[in-house]
This record gives C-alpha cells, sequence and structure tokens, in this order.
C-alpha cells in the first residue's frame, strides 16, 4: 500500500507540475509569429553642438506588418542620465515645461527630469515643422502607407556635455500609443546615421547615435480583447457567434454606462456624457460586448473558385477607425485570385515559404474610415480564391480562418467543435438525444434485460 500511495503522490505531483507549467504566464506576450521582427524603433540621432549640449533629431520607425499607431497618437518619455533641460523643440512639443525657476531669463521648453513628448498637430505653421512631424502622433504601417510609416522631431539639449564622450544617453524610454502596450528596451549607442543629398552626391553622418527597440504585447495593451469573429456558409443554417463574453463580461448591471443599447433613449447622452473623456470604448450591448466584429461567410462554391464575404462591424459609439487593417490566416490565401473594395497585401512571415497570411485595408477615400456604432459602422468585401484540387475541402470548418486580428490586435475565434459542419458530416455530438428518443431508449434496454 506504501508503495501505491507513493506512486499516486508521485502521479499528483506530476500532474500538478504540469497544470502549473499551462496555466504560468507566458513570458514571449511580446513575440507575434506572424510579425516576428515588428517593433518600433527610436533612433536619436546628434546632428550638432551647442555651448551646452546638443540638437538632435529624433525619429520613430514603425517597422511592424500590421499596427499602426492610431489617433490620438503616440507619447514619449524618457528619464534624463544628468540634470539635461530641453531649450527648445521644432515638430513636437513638452506636455509640462516643469519648474524652471532657476533660469533668470529665457526659460527652457522643459525642466522636467522625466519629460513627455507629443506631436504637433497638422496645420502646424511652417516655421515650427520638420520633415515627418505634425501628424497629431499617427504612425501607419509600412504595408499601408510607407510615407507615413516614421515620425521625427528635432530637439535642442542644454546641460548635457559637448562631446560624445560626455553626453549621457536617456533612461527608461516609454511609449503609449495612445495607451499602454509598448516595453522600450535601453538606448544603445550605435554607428552614426549616415544622411545623403538629395542628388546623392555628398553624404553626412551624425555626431552620435543611439536606438531604442519597443515592442508591442496585446497582454500589457488591454486586460480584455479588442475584437472577435463570428461565421457562417451557404451549406449550413447555422451562425456561429462570437464566443459569449469575448471582450469581457461587463454589464449595466454591474457596470453601469458600459454598454448601451442602439435604441436607448439615452444613447446620446451617454456618447457626449463626462465618461467620454476617458478614453475608454463605450459599446453597444452584445453577447459578446466586443467595439469590433468580424463576419467570416463562405458564400459561394464554384467548380474552380470559391467565395468568402468578410464583414467588419464597429460595435464603438466613440470610436472611428480611421486606416483600420485586418489580417488573416488561411492556407487557400496563397491562390487570391480577386478582391473586392478593399486592398490586399500577402505577408510572408515565415521567410516566403508559406503564403498563408493575408493584410487587408480599406481604400483610400472610399472605405478607411470605419464609422462608430450605427448604419454606417461597418465595412465588407468578398474574396475570391482558386481551388487546390489536393487540399481544398468545405469539411471539418477548412473554409474559415485560423487566425484574425484587426488593428493588430488577435481577435477571439470561436471553438473549433461549433464551426457550421456540412449536413451529412455533422458529427454525433451536434445531435443530442431528444427526451423521448432518450425514455424510449431507457424504455426499450428494460426489457430487453427481462427477455
Amino acid at each position: 500500500m506504501a508503495a501505491v500511495g507513493g506512486s499516486a503522490a508521485a502521479c499528483c505531483a506530476v500532474l500538478l507540475a504540469a497544470v502549473l507549467l499551462f496555466s504560468a504566464p507566458a513570458t514571449t506576450e511580446a513575440y507575434d509569429s506572424l510579425d516576428p521582427n515588428g517593433n518600433i524603433t527610436i533612433k536619436w540621432d546628434i546632428i550638432s553642438w551647442t555651448p551646452d549640449g546638443y540638437v538632435a533629431t529624433v525619429t520613430m520607425f514603425n517597422y511592424q506588418q500590421f499596427r499602426h499607431i492610431a489617433a490620438p497618437g503616440w507619447s514619449l518619455g524618457w528619464a534624463w542620465a544628468k540634470k539635461e533641460v530641453i531649450w527648445s523643440m521644432v515638430g513636437a512639443q513638452a506636455t509640462e515645461q516643469g519648474d524652471c525657476s532657476k533660469f533668470k531669463s529665457s526659460p527652457p521648453h522643459c525642466c522636467k527630469k522625466e519629460p513627455n513628448i507629443v506631436d504637433l498637430l497638422p496645420g502646424t505653421p511652417f516655421n515650427q515643422q520638420i520633415a515627418n512631424c505634425c501628424k497629431a502622433g499617427v504612425i501607419k504601417t509600412f504595408n499601408q502607407d510607407p510615407a507615413n510609416a516614421a515620425s521625427s522631431f528635432q530637439i535642442s539639449v542644454g546641460l548635457a556635455g559637448t562631446t560624445n564622450k560626455t553626453v549621457k544617453v536617456p533612461k527608461n524610454f516609454t511609449l503609449k500609443a495612445p495607451g499602454p502596450g509598448y516595453t522600450c528596451g535601453r538606448a544603445i549607442v550605435g554607428k552614426p546615421t549616415r544622411f545623403y543629398s538629395s542628388d546623392g552626391r555628398r553624404a553626412t553622418q551624425a555626431l552620435m547615435t543611439w536606438n531604442v527597440t519597443c515592442t508591442y504585447s496585446q497582454f500589457l495593451a488591454q486586460k480584455t480583447p479588442t475584437c472577435c469573429v463570428s461565421l457562417s456558409s451557404f451549406y449550413n443554417d447555422t451562425i456561429v457567434n462570437c464566443p459569449t463574453c469575448s471582450c469581457g463580461c461587463q454589464n449595466n448591471v454591474t457596470h453601469p454606462g458600459s454598454c448601451v443599447n442602439d435604441n436607448s433613449p439615452y444613447l446620446q447622452s451617454a456618447i457626449n456624457g463626462p465618461g467620454k473623456i476617458t478614453g475608454q470604448p463605450l459599446v453597444q450591448c452584445t453577447s459578446h460586448m466586443c467595439p469590433i466584429r468580424v463576419h467570416w461567410h463562405v458564400k459561394l462554391n464554384y467548380k474552380d473558385y470559391w467565395r468568402v464575404k468578410v464583414t467588419i462591424t464597429n460595435f464603438n459609439y466613440r470610436m472611428n477607425y480611421s486606416d483600420w487593417n485586418l489580417v488573416a490566416q488561411h492556407p487557400n490565401f496563397n491562390n487570391i485570385t480577386k478582391l473586392f473594395s478593399f486592398n490586399y497585401k500577402p505577408l510572408t512571415p515565415y521567410g516566403g515559404r508559406i503564403n498563408d497570411t493575408a493584410m487587408f485595408w480599406g481604400m483610400k477615400f472610399y472605405n478607411d474610415f470605419l464609422n462608430q456604432a450605427g448604419p454606417l459602422g461597418n465595412a465588407q468585401s468578398e474574396v475570391l480564391m482558386q481551388k487546390d484540387s489536393e487540399t481544398f475541402t468545405l469539411d471539418k470548418g477548412w473554409a474559415f480562418p485560423r487566425r484574425v486580428y484587426f488593428n493588430g490586435d488577435n481577435c477571439v475565434m470561436p471553438s473549433p467543435d461549433s464551426y457550421p459542419w456540412l449536413p451529412n458530416a455533422s458529427p454525433l455530438t451536434k445531435q443530442p438525444l431528444t427526451l423521448p428518443v432518450l425514455v424510449f431508449s431507457i424504455v426499450l434496454a428494460t426489457l430487453l434485460a427481462y427477455v
């Protein structure tokens, strides 16, 4: 018995270890297999020395495939290594000046030990601009708009040292875009950046350059997901809705004002009320409570082709999604033949070996602006794909996407066992016994026991 007890105890210990292993928080939350090298790189180039410091150009490059920084834009912060101050800025501004009382005349632009910097707005006077500035902090993805995938400003720093031996790099960089989600590493001094003249015949270089890399984690950005996926097909009347409470289980009983019915007389007051300034979404009351729902409908099946309809619906009464994008993963995306009303670009996160990921976004001035919740709060398109005779099937949910992202955030998918099945391929678990059949089965088994 002791041996048996010891064996059982060992077994329980192994099971407990397995449970702890799989329930432990992941250590690679910032890694995304569809965008393994995605990051925002901050490049700090000192371009000239001043009597007590330097002038630098700071540029943020968005190297993420499908995640942009939307309105109200980025804010960048750091901690000075010494007692530096910001004398002036072009193309951006510090949100607070801080205590500059020790400066008797011409106080600096900012004296805070940990300044917070934001972009200037469009329409800023020309003499306060530099290239790639003044876009209200919005940075597009390189795939959608490469000309607007960077943001820059110029900063004049004082009390900082006047050589690359005495200058100390700032510490503790933070990037909000506009909320949390990005984690920035330490500044690393690297090879000075080279600048080329417009004719390409002359090159100059920065006096000193350091880089900071910031990576995104959806886990850090918000406590609950921001989108979900629903499914339907022409061969089954079942509509698979988003899982219940996909984006949280708040309701008006436990969290007053967390959602609003679209026919509620209090809708306008809820939208325009004091809660608007919090930045929190105000969503239409639904079973999933998500600001965004993506619906995938298998529409038609031809001899050599098949067609899918994709609809994006905005349930957020406080948010217009400008320059949105949608990323989906499906094995037949290597044979996209035609797309209607969306732009499209294949993504090859595995070095070009597999082409199963597609990025979609709206057409400029047509449907790139997704209105807040209401009659116009949706965008839709159809995708025509050529069949691969060796892989194509409508069986076992093959026709539905493996993963879906909206604006870079992973959407909640329904459980695979709930997908619409072909009528002649439905599993037995999809057909539970009705009460009359169950009673008949029990009576029959009782009678047979006496035969």
